[in-house]
């Protein structure tokens, strides 16, 4: 079996990359930076080194592969984030086509089901349009909001509150990038799928940003509170950090398309349910940075 993995440094795939070894499997990694790669890993993987948005690249790296999983490295704060992860989905669905790759396994998200009306989660479904073209099986993971973006509100915690556009009592799905990985990875192996599906993957259990920092508050030993804040606040705040408008417009977008009348495409039910807990995740990650 030859899979190839995307990102496989990161939070997600880095954890996909270790399944992936201990299965006995070696990938094929497509990363720009080798320096990157645990130094334990390099071994027992083949790199490809280059940049995820030359289809030139992309194509000849993945070469052979029987398996693909698929991550969009267009950073929020892009120009055009739509249109650059829109680019993503083109060249990843070129090389499917002509490596005739069987398998795709998509780090998607929840919301992505709209496709239109979310911000740059919008770019994510012109991906998954993408690869649904190319005739191969392919599975969206549909994921809930990640644990660890509460690292970029470290600040704001220190001091006492965790800042949300959202109504503080509207449950949403929350997830640990560790468990995601998990998913990929038994996607990945059990090759022998068909069709084009989409799978959520929602954590153990939708919380609301005033439980969120409940949690936060008993993990870390500080009254943390759930701090309501407009879109207009959330714009403003992007725009001094120099953000441009088509970026700022897909970061809060991300929220407005999710928070009124949105429920998930993909109900929570076994396949969409992962084990670890906010509180454990927060314990090993978040309560050393605020000590």
């Amino acid at each position: 079996m030859s899979i190839a993995v995307t990102a496989p440094t990161g939070q997600v795939g880095s954890r996909v990359v270790r399944l992936l070894v201990q299965a006995g499997v070696r990938p094929t990694l497509l990363l720009r930076d080798p320096d990157k790669l645990d130094p334990l890993i390099r071994p027992l993987v083949d790199v490809r080194a280059g940049d995820q948005r030359d289809a030139d690249y992309v194509r000849e790296a993945t070469k052979g592969a029987h398996a693909l999983f698929w991550l969009d490295t267009t950073p929020h704060v892009d120009d055009d984030p739509i249109g650059g992860s829109a680019e993503l989905g083109r060249i990843a669905a070129g090389a499917v086509r002509a490596n005739e790759i069987g398998h795709v396994v998509f780090l998607s998200s929840v919301g992505a089901e709209r496709r239109a009306g979310v911000g740059h989660i919008d770019g994510l479904a012109r991906i998954e349009e993408s690869l649904d073209a190319t005739g191969a099986a392919v599975v969206h993971l549909r994921c809930g909001y990640f644990f660890s973006n509460l690292l970029m509100s470290l600040d704001a915690l220190r001091e006492g509150v965790l800042p949300t556009a959202r109504p503080v009592d509207a449950p949403m799905a929350w997830v640990d990038p560790r468990d995601v990985g998990e998913v990929v990875a038994a996607r990945l192996l059990a090759a022998g799928w068909s069709g084009r599906e989409a799978q959520a993957v929602h954590g153990p259990e939708d919380l609301t940003h005033a439980q969120v920092a409940e949690v936060l508050s008993e993990v870390t030993g500080r009254r943390i509170a759930a701090l309501p804040v407009t879109d207009d606040d959330v714009r403003g705040q992007l725009r001094g950090a120099g953000l441009p408008e088509a970026a700022v417009e897909g970061i809060v977008g991300m929220t407005a398309g999710t928070r009124d009348d949105f429920v998930p495409e993909q109900p929570r039910e076994p396949r969409t349910t992962t084990p670890t807990t906010l509180g454990q995740w927060a314990w090993e990650h978040l309560r050393p940075l605020l000590a």
